[in-house]
């Protein structure tokens, strides 16, 4: 039997400024800041992760702040567009939240579904669509309660410098579906009830430049660490050439990057974002790693305070 991904597990985005990232997540998007840490690789800059209400698989949207990062360029080589659902009925809540705070934004359809598509504040493309499968967020922010929360992914639209082998990776690889073909997209589903729909352009798209306002990596979900090593052999058997399995607290993780140069990540389910704090305070202290705790002091010094807030558009 195919070895298959329940769909996406994480998205990982660069960012400028902590603050605005948070004010756009959390306070425009009602999304819950769920994990606050740093890049384990660079520990001088913070890792947001936002999702519902205890960062489930197919809901976390991570980001790494970086004051004074270039602006990337979207392009073959990254995810296009993140796509973010909502539940039915929801989607004109979004369009007059959106108006409400003066994002602009876009109406289009693609297989039969409508989105709104519109920008974070350094660029990054997102989308909002509604779809009725897929537990609801019971997290409320603000103005955002859970009957209109985002759920999580809805899935993503992936931008391949060669559309022909990353779509030869989704099947036979990730063991997705194809389900259809329109106007320049061919979608893909993964076995999944959330972040489980994939978008690809048919022709080779131009190549990106890495930096804020892009995607870094798309991850997708790994049961447990048995079926997370199976992954590995997999890519190992397919000619891929992944990374050794690395730890990062909250899963953990092994990358490679596919043909058509999008970085891809397969990260495990477990242990998730309650490992080291009460759900009820998740995202409140920084977290780090154990080898980073004899250097919190000069850490957190280094690091812009951050704070969520409810914004002015959502108070009396």
């Amino acid at each position: 039997m195919l070895q298959q991904t329940m769909g996406i597990h994480h998205i990982t985005a660069f960012v400028t400024d902590a603050q605005d990232n948070v004010d756009f997540y959390a306070g425009v998007l009602g999304l819950r800041l769920v994990k606050k840490t740093i890049n384990f690789d660079a520990p001088e800059v913070y890792h947001l992760y936002f999702g519902n209400e205890v960062g489930s698989p197919g809901t976390a949207i991570t980001f790494f702040p970086w004051a004074g990062a270039r602006r990337g360029r979207i392009g073959g080589g990254q995810v296009g567009f993140t796509t973010f659902v909502v539940p039915q009925g929801a989607l004109a809540f979004w369009e007059e939240r959106l108006q409400q705070f003066n994002i602009p934004f876009t109406r289009t359809e693609r297989f039969s579904e409508e989105y709104l598509q519109f920008k974070d504040k350094d660029g990054l493309q997102l989308e909002i669509v509604e779809r009725e499968e897929g537990p609801r967020s019971q997290w409320a922010f603000g103005g955002v309660t859970p009957d209109k929360a985002i759920k999580g992914f809805g899935g993503a639209v992936l931008y391949s410098n060669a559309p022909d082998k990353t779509m030869n990776v989704l099947q036979q690889v990730m063991g997705l579906e194809k389900i259809g073909q329109e106007n320049g997209f061919v979608r893909f589903k993964a076995i999944g009830d959330l972040g489980n729909v994939i978008d690809i352009n048919a022709a080779p798209v131009g190549s990106g430049i890495g930096g804020a306002g892009t995607v870094h990596h798309i991850a997708w979900r790994a049961k447990d660490d048995e079926d997370h090593q199976l992954w590995r052999n997999r890519l190992l058997q397919n000619g891929f050439q992944p990374t050794p399995v690395v730890d990062r607290q909250y899963f953990n993780a092994i990358y490679f990057r596919e043909e058509g140069g999008i970085l891809f990540e397969i990260a495990t389910d477990p242990p998730g974002f309650a490992l080291d704090e009460p759900v009820d305070a998740l995202g409140e202290k920084l977290m780090l790693p154990e080898w980073y705790e004899p250097h919190r002091a000069a850490i957190e010094q280094g690091l812009p305070p951050i704070q969520i807030r409810v914004l002015g558009e959502d108070k009396p």
